[in-house]
């Protein structure tokens, strides 16, 4: 297991650290609901130094990048970001990933951490057209300061107008006394807020000035799996649990981000399954009964047929319910159509419902 640069200051915070991606991470500090509803009423601030960072660069960048990637990459303009996957040629995804374009012949591209070795194989493969890329993953560390207070919070250690950065944009500019940081609006929330990349060398510096401009406003540190409960209840998808290298985009309910006005890796197969409809489908579920649904739990009919099994669950500390994401047939699949979860062999009702679960 690897160690993030601030592993030293969440131990200090009496964070719980576990093993997560390859890397010791920490998972909570006061406790998931605690810290999930002081994010959707007052902000938090997230280690998630983990992910990977790749720069793609050079006069053939863009073309390497909508080679590999379903969403087209030629829209951006400087400044902004984009969210996008990488389907593999059987159908499914290697990753989903955000791309950055910092100029025309310059790209960031933040994948998972889990991941990291595996996407740079993959884009490696395709990159006959001899663009220059750069893995400094192991280099970076990235915070995100998520929360209704975030922008007010984090106003006094930047110039940059924090309070009106439009979602998927970014800036390169001085934060708490460190020149050329990337802030960027592409929350993993749903409660505003915004990320800082850094330098490991910065990181502690950073995260302590962070600290300092958010205690008026009631800022925690937030752990990976109060993260996990705030992306489910926007219905984000989660790689590895509802997305992965058997599921399809079009499956997933990520059509938006597969264009096919460019070609790309399997986009011919991609675009006759969006022709024709897919199989099964992503679908979101509400209990309509007490119970916490988990990945990995069936999805029964209401004869007791499994019809399909749930990828991410959780009791929603904002709704008090249980909610979840899971794949089922597509003749199944449709708003307020009714389901069961079976839970320790019981069969608990439950409703098709549309996202995001929380609605703010």
């Amino acid at each position: 297991m690897k160690d993030i640069a601030l592993i030293e200051r969440h131990k200090s915070l009496n964070a719980k650290i576990v093993p997560f991606a390859g890397y010791n991470m920490p998972v909570s500090y006061e406790g998931v609901n605690i810290e999930h509803q002081n994010v959707r009423e007052k902000l938090g601030v997230f280690d998630v130094s983990h992910m990977g960072e790749f720069l793609i660069s050079g006069e053939n960048a863009l073309e390497l990048i909508q080679k590999i990637t379903s969403n087209d990459a030629s829209k951006l303009t400087d400044g902004k970001a984009q969210y996008t996957c990488m389907p593999n040629e059987n159908g499914g995804i290697v990753d989903d990933l955000i791309i950055y374009r910092m100029n025309a012949e310059k790209y960031l591209l933040v994948v998972n951490a889990s991941n990291i070795e595996k996407d740079w194989n993959w884009i490696c493969q395709y990159n006959t057209m001899d663009a220059t890329m750069k893995d400094i993953s192991d280099g970076m560390s990235l915070l995100a300061i998520q929360g209704p207070k975030a922008a007010e919070a984090m106003q006094s250690l930047t110039e940059v107008d924090l309070a009106n950065m439009k979602f998927y944009t970014f800036q390169l500019a001085d934060f708490a006394g460190v020149e050329k940081v990337i802030i960027s609006a592409t929350g993993y929330t749903g409660s505003g807020g915004f990320e800082i990349y850094i330098k490991n060398e910065d990181a502690e510096r950073v995260w302590d000035r962070i600290m300092e401009a958010g205690a008026d406003y009631g800022i925690k540190p937030i752990g990976l799996a109060a993260r996990d409960t705030l992306r489910l209840e926007m219905g984000y998808c989660l790689y590895g649990n509802d997305i992965d290298e058997t599921t399809s985009p079009i499956e997933a309910g990520l059509g938006w981000i597969t264009k096919f006005s460019k070609d790309f890796v399997n986009s011919e197969a991609l675009k006759k399954q969006k022709e024709e409809g897919p199989k099964r489908k992503l679908i979101a579920f509400e209990l309509d009964e007490r119970g916490i649904p988990r990945q990995g739990y069936d999805i029964v009919d209401d004869n007791g047929i499994v019809i399909g099994e749930v990828s991410s669950g959780t009791m929603s500390p904002s709704l008090e319910k249980g909610i979840g994401l899971g794949y089922v047939p597509a003749e199944v699949a449709g708003i307020g159509n009714k389901l069961h979860i079976r839970i320790r062999k019981k069969d608990i009702p439950a409703t098709q419902v549309k996202l995001p679960f929380y609605k703010g």
